[in-house]
């Protein structure tokens, strides 16, 4: 009962306050009910390194190797002895895989296991109460970046649905880089009833303007999707949507993949650059999906599903070309070079780790060296049904055909491989290699 009316009554007092005067409302109520002191709300910035007090954006707290980015990291509370105040406790502000900040603020004993789990259900609640101010309220994304965003960048950002999505049976991240100056790169997802659908868009040219581009072709995609439309018409709607505007002078790249929930069956559209990778253990495929056209690229293009099945256990990787084709000092393409190791020796790590230390070790690849391309990435762990061991690739078979998937090596998962339907014309695809050029 107490916890219940801790809830109500902080969501009581959020709501009849201003939705820019959070933390200032938090903080007597914590005092009050919590004996709290110290209390911070911490917002994950653009570029998820960091972590900045929404009280005063000037400060703020490194992502990596410290408390509160531990608790964000892991999406689990943490605490930290302290002198004189007793312990700080590091809470993660997020909703249903969502990951927004920390709530941050110090109490005079530890809190028991039960009461960190009683102190992480009302971080939820501020987060529910968070969303809903954010949508009323520029001082959250305003605290939330280090830099004035490029208009380009605002708009790729406004069309995000998140940084992470939860479900029963997966767990979803996402993230964009460079975060303040990106120009047309995005992703996006959709769970509507036992379907999860998500895509990387990924434009041709980086130029002015380009961002528009991808803003239609997405808005298309969005629009197929909700009217329930299939991934090839799906496609198909976008691709007309962005030839009627440029007439095949602007195209861009996307990779749509729709898994039904209830089985792991999924579903593959690559049109384009973007790139899919799946760890099956200590495995890394790469299915070998038909590239077909480019959206926009030609008038009236059909495009093609072609079929995979995820394992129990399955973590999946969504890149755009930024990601995989960047190059080293060397000329090694990092999508060749240390994509299939990272993957591997993160394989333990949360999807939230996963995308960020993809990023990290994409500059690293680069010795450091600002990236020349937008880097959009996708991961995704599996944790509902599943067979055993992944299925075989292919292209849709005729009702009651019997599966035939290829083996794979001995004692390993049969490969997953891509057999070209017969039926597209040879115009409607490999107009890029797998590093994404013409």
């Amino acid at each position: 009962m107490l916890e219940a009316a801790l809830h109500q009554a902080v969501l009581e007092a959020l709501d009849q306050a201003r939705p820019d005067a959070m933390i200032a409302v938090l903080r007597p109520l914590l005092a009050e009910r919590l004996q709290a002191s110290g209390i911070r709300l911490l917002l994950a910035n653009y570029q998820l390194t960091a972590l900045r007090p929404m009280q005063d954006p000037d400060d703020r707290e490194v992502l990596r190797d410290t408390p509160a980015g531990q608790a964000f990291i892991t999406q689990q509370p943490v605490t930290r002895p302290a002198p004189e105040v007793g312990v700080v406790v590091y809470l993660p502000v997020s909703i249903r895989g969502d990951r927004i900040g920390i709530l941050q603020f110090a109490v005079p004993t530890a809190p028991d296991l039960v009461e960190l789990q009683e102190l992480s259900r009302l971080a939820g609640v501020i987060a529910y109460a968070m969303q809903a101010a954010a949508r009323q309220t520029d001082a959250l994304q305003r605290a939330a970046r280090s830099q004035r965003l490029t208009l380009a960048a605002e708009l790729q950002w406004q069309l995000l649905p998140g940084r992470g999505c939860r479900a029963p049976e997966c767990e979803l991240a996402g993230h964009l880089e460079p975060a303040y100056h990106v120009h047309a790169d995005t992703f996006d997802w959709s769970q509507d009833e036992d379907r999860l659908v998500l895509n990387v868009t990924d434009a041709a040219r980086q130029r002015q303007g380009v961002a528009l581009l991808s803003t239609l072709a997405v808005t298309a995609l969005r629009n197929a999707r909700r009217a329930g439309l299939g991934l090839a018409d799906q496609a198909s709607l976008a691709d007309q949507a962005v030839y009627a505007h440029h007439q095949g002078r602007e195209y861009l790249s996307t990779l749509l993949v729709g898994i039904d929930l209830t089985t792991g069956h999924a579903s593959a559209v690559l049109a384009g650059s973007p790139r899919l990778l799946v760890l099956h253990g200590r495995r890394v495929h790469q299915p070998d999906l038909t590239d077909q056209s480019p959206l926009g690229m030609f008038e009236g293009t059909d495009y093609t599903e072609e079929h995979f099945t995820l394992a129990t256990g399955d973590r999946m990787l969504m890149i755009s070309d930024g990601v995989h084709a960047a190059r080293s000092p060397a000329r090694e393409h990092f999508g060749d070079a240390r994509l299939p190791d990272l993957l591997k020796s993160t394989s333990t790590e949360p999807v939230g780790a996963v995308v960020r230390a993809v990023i990290d070790d994409l500059f690293a690849h680069r010795d450091l060296a600002e990236l020349d391309d937008d880097a959009a990435v996708l991961c995704l762990d599996w944790t509902g049904p599943g067979d055993a061991a992944p299925a075989s690739t292919s292209r849709p078979r005729p009702t009651g055909a019997p599966a035939d998937p290829p083996a794979g090596p001995a004692g390993g998962p049969p490969r997953l491989t891509i057999v070209p339907p017969p039926d597209i014309p040879p115009h409607t695809h490999r107009y890029f290699d797998r590093r994404g050029t013409t």
